[in-house]
């Protein structure tokens, strides 16, 4: 079962990543206070889909190409069993049916200065308890 998620282009350093995803369709989003990105205009998000069996490789490189200048990007792909979050060198693998193991992604997130609402992982998990 393939993974489906979404990269905002404008997070990586090295754009040439994308080519080792592949991309199923492209939305522009003008950027609002509410994303905490003012040195931008405009998000590019990709909605990507990853193999199963790439899956791991593809989030661990993905780990090393996210622009760190900021440190308030993510990314994130899942299935319906698996979901991974990968921030700047560092993935985690989380299994959907258990919530609970959310709550160390939303608070790794949230040191790296990522704001909460960005961090909505999980409806299964209190907004308080993120």
């Amino acid at each position: 079962m393939s993974y489906k998620g979404d990269i905002i282009e404008e997070s990586l350093a090295d754009k040439a990543t994308l080519e080792d995803v592949n991309i199923i369709a492209t939305r522009l989003e003008a950027v609002t206070p509410d994303h905490k990105t003012p040195w931008l205009k405009q998000w590019t998000l990709h909605t990507i889909e990853v193999p199963e069996d790439n899956a791991a490789t593809v989030a661990e490189k993905l780990s090393h190409t996210i622009e760190t200048e900021h440190n308030s990007w993510y990314i994130d792909f899942k299935n319906d069993t698996i979901h991974f979050v990968i921030f700047p060198d560092k993935v985690f693998k989380v299994d959907r049916s258990n919530p609970g193991e959310y709550k160390p992604v939303v608070s790794y997130g949230a040191k790296l200065g990522i704001p909460r609402h960005q961090l909505d992982f999980s409806p299964e998990i209190a907004y308080w308890e993120r």
